[in-house]
């Protein structure tokens, strides 16, 4: 099975300003690619692996809003995804000299009473303000008491 034929059971639909925007940033920047779009209603569905995200252009096609919606988008939440190397996208952000929210890191967070998962991770805001937390496995240890 390849990831463009995995179904997730989670997909986010992320309401952007302008989805040629946030495609240069999720495919152009990120590595995402995409698995398909509908211009003409401004929506994209991009895949980069496991992660899935759908972006659908504000004041085109089907916007479902439950209330006033203001920059930044994506208050209060950050997506998490996972990839194999952190370097490639960190370059690409560099040479498109793009601020990171937060700077690499390595952070060990505890998984059970006994274990802890290790990831080397950075955070980095789209164009219309939704957090993106990229992060790499760097193994898995013993709690350290």
């Amino acid at each position: 099975m390849v990831a463009s034929d995995f179904e997730p059971d989670l997909v986010p639909e992320l309401l952007v300003t302008d989805v040629a925007e946030s495609l240069e940033f999720w495919c152009g920047l990120c590595g995402f690619k995409i698995l398909y779009d509908r211009p003409a209603e401004g929506f994209a569905y991009v895949t980069r692996g496991l992660a899935h995200v759908m972006l659908e252009q504000r004041g085109v096609g089907r916007n479902w809003l439950t209330d006033e919606f203001e920059r930044p988008f994506g208050r209060g939440i950050n997506f998490q995804i996972r990839v194999p190397d952190l370097a490639p996208i960190l370059s690409a952000l560099a040479d498109a000299s793009w601020s990171l929210f937060m700077q690499p890191e390595t952070k060990w967070y505890r998984v059970s009473d006994g274990e802890e998962a290790g990831v080397r991770q950075f955070l980095v805001i789209d164009p219309d303000g939704y957090l993106i937390r990229f992060q790499s496995s760097v193994g898995r240890r013993a709690v350290e008491e």
